[in-house]
């Protein structure tokens, strides 16, 4: 990137979610560029800083990498650096890791901030020492106060409280798009045709990604195929004697093979707890109602 050799609107951070907070930072960071004729550039970590520094307080994640750089692609910044996280980083102190890693690597000329952010051991870079840094290496620092809804700032942390919940009504107040997560279609025990009700057995991109609670879903279906309504049974198959956690999402009005397509799963609504029926056939009655309530709730959200 020999563009960054003239120096770069640089922003930091993990940007998990790319919510509307991260990209009204982000629309701030491609104005600034441009305003300066400077290349604008995002710099962020895998794996999150967390899973290195303190792991048990790692919080799964609402975006893997790549959907994170999907997200980004939207927002106008040019370029997108992941640094791998490691511990020799973690140990850099704010001074070191702006001299070592934004100024000498990425030619930093302005930094663009959250109002709440810090980096370097133990966060130690706040506004007040990034700005004194600034004063020592002549660059800028912007802060960017919070994109708030109702008063309350949207976050990373409050988007998955929400998914934890259910709440995808909120969710997606929060991120400006649904939640999804995305996977591949991979081969399954065809139960579901048998029933009448052939699955797509989706396996995630990420086991560190966030799923909400196990139960069964309406949802819209991405995919290169175009954009399908469906239902998902997230979770065991008590029915079956299956523990284990499974994806399956019947598509409504869509056939076809659909083996080894990469999809992505928005979730709609949850419509119940998974649970065990007496026999296949008192769970084919329920599919059946699942499905009317599907439709509905999915005629609701695209009137």
């Amino acid at each position: 990137m020999p563009r960054l050799s003239l120096g770069a609107v640089i922003t930091v951070g993990t940007f998990d979610g790319v919510h509307l907070g991260h990209r009204d930072l982000l629309a701030r960071v491609a104005s600034r560029a441009a305003a300066r004729s400077l290349p604008s550039l995002l710099v962020s970590f895998d794996p999150h800083p967390l899973e290195v520094v303190n792991p048990s307080a790692a919080p799964p994640l609402l975006t893997t990498t790549e959907e994170k750089l999907q997200g980004v692609a939207e927002s106008g910044v040019e370029y997108v650096i992941i640094v791998p996280f490691t511990p020799a980083l973690a140990a850099l102190d704010a001074s070191e890791f702006v001299e070592r890693v934004l100024l000498e690597r990425f030619c930093l000329r302005e930094l663009v901030i959250g109002y709440d952010h810090g980096f370097g051991r133990r966060r130690g870079g706040d506004v007040n020492v990034l700005r004194e840094l600034g004063k020592q290496h002549d660059f800028s620092v912007d802060v960017v106060e919070a994109v708030a809804l109702d008063g309350v700032p949207v976050s990373s942390s409050a988007i998955r409280r929400a998914v934890s919940y259910g709440d995808f009504a909120g969710a997606e107040r929060m991120l400006g798009r649904r939640y999804s997560f995305s996977g591949r279609v991979g081969h399954g025990d065809e139960r579901g045709r048998l029933l009448g009700f052939p699955t797509l057995n989706v396996r995630m991109e990420s086991p560190r990604k966030l799923l909400p609670p196990t139960g069964v879903y309406a949802v819209h279906i991405q995919s290169g195929r175009g954009s399908f309504g469906g239902m998902m049974n997230l979770g065991p198959r008590p029915t079956f004697g299956d523990s284990a956690l499974s994806l399956e999402v019947h598509l409504f009005d869509a056939s076809g093979d659909w083996y080894d397509s990469c999809v992505r799963v928005e979730f709609v609504q949850r419509m119940r707890d998974t649970k065990r029926f007496e026999s296949p056939d008192a769970l084919v009655a329920q599919l059946r109602e699942d499905e009317r309530a599907a439709r509905a709730a999915l005629t609701q959200v695209e009137a």
